[in-house]
């Protein structure tokens, strides 16, 4: 049995709980009031909580929302194990996600997932329905890992993302705060629209996701490793809260084809498209409509 490395010092900010869930302490962060609707956002690969930007965040609590935020399992602050050997499957991250809603007793929440993490939402929703109210499906998929699991009928990834994965990258010092965020940022850039990166707010998320891991090398590397998951996309249809499908129209990992299926395959599902807008969280250009737009999807 592996053992989980030490979880990281507990100072970042006196919002932080720790809260145990399915044999691991994942690290929380809440904005608003308590008492109001809560949402609970879910990040997608190696991602920490801080994809969720502060400013994003306050935005949807000053909306009246409870808003929730949480690093997955070997990245941020919560429990991580040793690089290249995660011992849990992409089913534990559904786990941990529902187990997490258990714990902080907030009864059903509107839930909202990016890229893996939309694809953790689907299988909330599916599996555990009791916990969720509504969702909102960022840059997903209904077939997440659609290289190890062809779905003939969903578009490919673009052939320029393709050859940017076949390109050597050097690896960076790991404890070189300047090359990691790089690093990050270099990784970003195929994955972008027509729509500018913002390369400031970007390297701010990297610098302070690098300040707040425990193991930046396994926070980036152990997520990849695992499984991915049972196909969820013949259960689809038995989803029955209300759905919202925000997707870029130039998502080179997941093309706008893939938003358009879930918002075909869900019942009543809507598809809002992001012009110009590639695989990656709404950029704060977008957010004057995107922010709207999940005040709107989860007031009812």
């Amino acid at each position: 049995m592996t053992t989980p490395r030490a979880t990281s010092q507990r100072v970042h900010a006196a919002e932080e709980r720790f809260i145990p869930a399915n044999d691991v302490e994942l690290c929380v962060e809440t904005f608003g009031d308590p008492a109001a609707p809560p949402v609970l956002l879910i990040s997608g690969t190696a991602c920490s909580m801080d994809w969720w930007e502060d400013d994003l965040c306050r935005r949807l609590a000053a909306g009246d929302r409870f808003v929730i935020r949480y690093d997955h399992r070997d990245t941020g602050r919560s429990t991580g194990f040793p690089s290249g050997e995660p011992p849990y499957r992409f089913d534990d991250l559904v786990t941990d996600a529902a187990v997490l809603l258990e714990q902080l007793g907030v009864g059903p929440a509107h839930v909202c997932g990016v890229s893996m993490g939309g694809a953790v939402a689907q299988r909330l929703a599916i599996e555990h329905p009791h916990l969720v109210s509504s969702l909102t499906l960022l840059s997903t998929s209904p077939a997440l890992r659609v290289n190890k699991r062809p779905h003939p009928d969903l578009p490919p990834i673009s052939p320029a993302l393709l050859a940017s994965f076949a390109e050597e990258r050097p690896t960076p010092d790991w404890t070189d705060r300047a090359a990691v965020i790089d690093h990050v940022v270099a990784g970003q850039r195929p994955l972008a629209g027509a729509l500018a990166i913002e390369e400031t707010r970007l390297r701010r998320i990297a610098g302070r996701m690098f300040d707040r891991s425990g193991d930046i090398a396994t926070s980036l590397s152990n997520h990849w490793m695992i499984d991915g998951g049972s196909d969820y996309r013949s259960s689809l249809a038995r989803i029955a809260v209300p759905t919202l499908v925000v997707h870029g129209t130039e998502d080179p990992l997941f093309p706008l084809g893939h938003g358009e299926a879930l918002a075909d395959e869900i019942p009543d599902a809507r598809l809002l498209p992001l012009a110009g807008v590639g695989h990656q969280m709404p950029p704060a250009a977008t957010w004057e409509t995107v922010v709207p737009a999940i005040l709107a999807h989860t007031a009812g």
